[in-house]
């Protein structure tokens, strides 16, 4: 199946970034005890992330066949128009990071240990991108995410994880009866190469999100994805 799993990932936390992000003031109660939790996070943290190189099979109007897989996406179908090869992949904090935020009861330091959780998710990423451009110069990559789109909901989690033999088994991700994520600082998605870069927050009009990542189209559904009645 050729599965990578990326699991030496480092993982630095910038303690005056973090504390910036919290607006926990340096010299406070609340730093002293932020500083113990990023110490108690250092020395436990193992981020991880895997993926492998899959060939589209076939696309007809609604659907795409990757390794024999077959999703179920407008969308992903016309984004993968001029794609061969595309990379499917999971990302993680880690079950490490998972089970030592959950044991914490003090609210306001699960919420902390949360945020740093979130950190070491997006360092696996950077890992992930910089692996993947390294290795194999897809050039311009964007990405697709189960959940992310209407057109494509979270119970595209299934094929994906399909596609990916077992992360529970490599990297510790597994996925609950609602097609969510455990550890919860985790993403699954679809990295493919683009000559037009695509964020699907282009396409959802949700007005208040703090994820957002591009400014919503409202003419890009109509534009690019509608089927011609013709």
């Amino acid at each position: 199946m050729n599965i990578v799993v990326l699991d030496d990932i480092p993982f630095q936390i910038d303690v005056d970034e973090l504390m910036q992000e919290l607006h926990v003031k340096d010299g406070s109660t609340h730093a002293d005890d932020l500083k113990r939790l990023v110490q108690a996070a250092q020395a436990i943290a193992k981020p991880k992330a895997l993926y492998k190189v899959a060939f589209i099979e076939s696309k007809d109007t609604y659907t795409v066949v990757v390794d024999g897989i077959t999703f179920k996406s407008r969308v992903l179908r016309v984004n993968l128009e001029g794609a061969q090869r595309v990379f499917p992949f999971v990302a993680t904090c880690g079950m490490e990071l998972e089970d030592w935020a959950r044991s914490m009861d003090d609210l306001l330091q699960r919420y902390w240990a949360e945020t740093i959780n979130e950190m070491a998710l997006r360092s696996a990423r950077q890992m992930l991108d910089a692996h993947l451009g390294q290795r194999y110069q897809p050039g311009p990559i964007s990405t697709m995410n189960p959940g992310s789109l209407e057109d494509w909901p979270l119970q595209e989690q299934r094929p994906l994880f399909a596609l990916l033999g077992d992360p529970c088994q490599s990297i510790g991700v597994r996925l609950t009866e609602s097609f969510l994520m455990v550890p919860v600082k985790s993403v699954s998605g679809i990295l493919f190469p683009t000559e037009e870069s695509f964020a699907s927050c282009q396409l959802c009009p949700r007005e208040v999100c703090p994820s957002r990542r591009a400014p919503y189209d409202p003419d890009l559904y109509e534009m690019k994805y509608r089927v011609s009645s013709h």
